[in-house]
Parts: C-alpha cells; sequence; structure tokens
C-alpha cells in the first residue's frame, strides 16, 4: 500500500493554474467583457501606431473564443479525443480501474463497472482518486459488490498520479492487464498514461452527467488537449516496460535508508 506522506502533497502550482484557468473560461463575463473594453477604449484613443495592432489583437481573441466554444468546434474536437481509442475485445482482465473526476460523474462509472463485473470482466474494481475513491467505493457497496472485491487509493491528484499510484498498489499482486474507466475527452490521456506506468488497458468510456453545460464540456475539451501536449513533452504517453516501472517503484516507495 502506499505510504500515508504520499497523501499530504500540497497542490501543485499547475492544479492551481487549471483551477484558475478552469474557472475563467467556465465565465464568459471575465472574458468577453475585458476583451470589449479593450478594444473600445483602442478605438478612443489618438491615432497611435500599436493602436490598430492591439485592436486587431482583441478582435482575434473574440473571434477565436466564440469559435472554440461553439458547439460545432467541440463535437469535431471531442471525436478527435476518442477517435483512436481500442475497442473493447471483450477479454477477462486482472483488475478494473475507475478514475474520479469530482461527484457529477461517479454515478455513470459505477453504473459502466458494476455492470463489468457482473458480466465476470474482472475479480477486482480499483477505484483512484483523491476525494473521489472512497465515495465511489460506497456507490459500489450500495451496489452490490462485495468489499473483497473492491479496493482503492485515495492520494492521487492527477491522471499520472492515478497511474503512478494505481501501478504502486497493484502491479506487486500480478495485475497486469486492466479495463479502465473513465469518460470519453479524459480516456486518451489516461489510456496512454497507464500504458507508460506497465499496464495492458482496454478502454470502457462512461457517458458524460446529463446536466454538463456545454461551456464545461468545452473547457474540458480544451484542457484535455492542452495536458495532452503536456504530458507528451515530459514523456509520459510512451510505454515503459514492467522491469523499468518496478525499479522505480522501488526507489520511489522503498527508498533505501542511507
Amino acid at each position: 500500500m502506499l505510504e500515508s506522506a504520499w497523501c499530504d502533497h500540497s497542490m501543485t502550482q499547475w492544479l492551481t493554474l487549471k483551477n484558475l484557468l478552469s474557472q475563467w473560461l467556465m465565465t464568459p463575463t471575465l472574458i468577453l467583457v475585458p476583451l470589449v473594453i479593450l478594444v473600445g477604449l483602442l478605438w478612443l484613443i489618438p491615432r497611435r501606431r500599436w493602436k490598430r495592432l492591439f485592436a486587431g489583437l482583441g478582435i482575434i481573441l473574440l473571434v477565436i473564443y466564440f469559435t472554440a466554444t461553439s458547439s460545432l468546434t467541440v463535437t469535431l474536437a471531442s471525436q478527435g479525443l476518442v477517435a483512436f481509442l481500442p475497442e473493447d475485445s471483450g477479454e477477462t482482465v486482472d483488475a478494473m480501474v475507475v478514475l474520479g473526476r469530482g461527484y457529477p460523474f461517479r454515478a455513470s462509472r459505477v453504473e459502466v463497472a458494476a455492470k463489468l463485473w457482473q458480466e465476470h470482466r474482472a475479480p477486482l474494481i480499483f477505484a483512484s482518486g483523491a476525494g473521489d475513491a472512497s465515495e465511489t467505493i460506497e456507490l459500489f457497496t450500495a451496489a452490490g459488490i462485495p468489499n473483497q472485491a473492491l479496493a482503492h487509493e485515495d492520494c492521487s491528484r492527477t491522471t499520472k498520479e492515478n497511474a503512478e499510484f494505481t501501478a504502486a498498489v497493484l502491479q506487486p499482486q500480478g495485475v497486469r492487464t486492466i479495463l479502465l474507466v473513465t469518460d470519453p475527452p479524459h480516456m486518451l490521456r489516461s489510456l496512454l498514461t497507464f500504458r507508460h506506468f506497465g499496464f495492458q488497458v482496454i478502454p470502457r468510456t462512461s457517458p458524460l452527467p446529463s446536466e454538463l453545460t456545454p461551456r464545461r464540456k468545452a473547457v474540458m475539451v480544451f484542457y484535455e488537449y492542452l495536458a495532452f501536449v503536456s504530458y507528451g513533452l515530459q514523456g509520459r504517453l510512451f510505454p515503459q516496460s514492467i522491469s523499468e516501472v518496478t525499479s522505480l517503484q522501488l526507489l520511489k516507495y522503498n527508498p533505501i535508508s542511507l
């Protein structure tokens, strides 16, 4: 199991920036009003060399915002995130991993995973995510899944940590092949990240909440593309061998005392 110290990490600057960016993008007033004011004020200023440049930039940003948040753009971008996902082969796996993303997403993930468990696709359901895993386990218990078929970790706050901490717990138990349950926008990055940590992954997407607003969905899709690029540049989307993953786990979770 993970040491409790791994759950005591403070929120990273990236997570803080992500939360601020999400709130900003989901509040149109905070974007549109400053841009409109900027463009309007620039045209009131006496002729300056840089006036048209900044006014044009403001107009371009307005066009980009409306284009990026349009239903057509979001639909096409969403399709791009699922177009290359492999199909479920139907085979039995060592475990099922359910990722957390907050309360609105929880019920659909539990429903998908519980159905797969009832179909005997995996003997174990593992929930991963700080602030989500324990509550997800409670829903599985309420759905009739026995306690011996459930496990979780409450430490991870990012997709990378989901995969890393899940590997630290499950791989020593011989778990190699998993069914991975998360929402469609999140699946591609999650699948590649779990592969990076030595798992063979079969994806099973869970539906997005019906109450999800178009703007919230647009922000999710936008963030996934940014995160995909970031993970790629950090080498988190490329597979490692089991021996490499095991060596890293031994160094990280069982440091040698000097």
